[in-house]
C-alpha cells in the first residue's frame, strides 16, 4: 500500500511541476538559437507527457484489475491529452507572451500515445 501512495504522489508531484512550467510566462524563455531549429520545445512537450501518462498509469496500476487496466490506461492518455489541449488554451488567454501552438498539441499526444504503449506493455501483464 505504501508503493501506491508513493506512485500517487509522483503522479500529483509531476503534474504540479507540468502545470508551473507550462504557465511560465514567454518572457522566462530564450530567443531564438540554435535550439528552436531542433524544435527542442516539441521534444520536451513529448517528454513531460511521456511521463505524466506513465506516472498516472503506474499510480493507478495496482488499483484496477487486470483486464480493465488497458482501458484504463488509455483513458489517462486522453485526460492527460485533453489537460494538454487546456493547458495550450489557458496559455493562449491567460499566460503573458504565450500562445495557442497546434504543434504543442501533436507532441503532447505523441507524448500521450508513447507513454500509453509503454505503460501497457511495462505494467499489464498478460
Amino acid at each position: 500500500m505504501k508503493n501506491s501512495n508513493l506512485y500517487f504522489a509522483v503522479a500529483i508531484s509531476w503534474f504540479l511541476l507540468v502545470s508551473f512550467l507550462l504557465c511560465l510566462p514567454g518572457t522566462e524563455f530564450p530567443k531564438i538559437t540554435w535550439l528552436t531549429r531542433i524544435w527542442i520545445d516539441k521534444w520536451i512537450h513529448i517528454f513531460i507527457f511521456f511521463v505524466l501518462v506513465i506516472a498516472w498509469c503506474s499510480a493507478f496500476r495496482e488499483k484496477v484489475q487486470l483486464r480493465k487496466s488497458k482501458k484504463v490506461f488509455l483513458q489517462i492518455a486522453v485526460l492527460c491529452l485533453l489537460y494538454g489541449i487546456a493547458m495550450e488554451m489557458v496559455q493562449q488567454f491567460f499566460i503573458p507572451f504565450r500562445g495557442f501552438e497546434f504543434g504543442d498539441i501533436v507532441a503532447d499526444g505523441l507524448g500521450c500515445l508513447g507513454g500509453f504503449v509503454f505503460s501497457k506493455r511495462r505494467f499489464v501483464k498478460k
